[in-house]
């Protein structure tokens, strides 16, 4: 497996760990938001930009829905 198929597994397990733990922490949110963004990167960096796309948008999504969390 190489490095970029490597990072791309990694950035979309933790997108589904965090996604599982939401409900537990705010800071589960923040890092759901985080593996996006990873994800986001893994697919602009294989050449899936709609992929990275949509990745980048759920990234911001829930680090709203964090920022949101967190003032409450």
């Amino acid at each position: 497996m190489d490095p970029l198929s490597l990072f791309g597994v990694v950035a979309v397990t933790a997108m589904l760990i965090f996604y599982a733990l939401e409900h537990r922490s705010p800071w589960y949110v923040l890092a759901f938001a985080g593996a996006c963004a990873a994800g986001s990167i893994y697919g602009f960096l294989q050449g899936a930009w709609p992929f990275g796309v949509v990745e980048a948008i759920w990234a911001i999504v829930a680090a709203r829905r964090w920022w949101l969390l967190a003032k409450a």
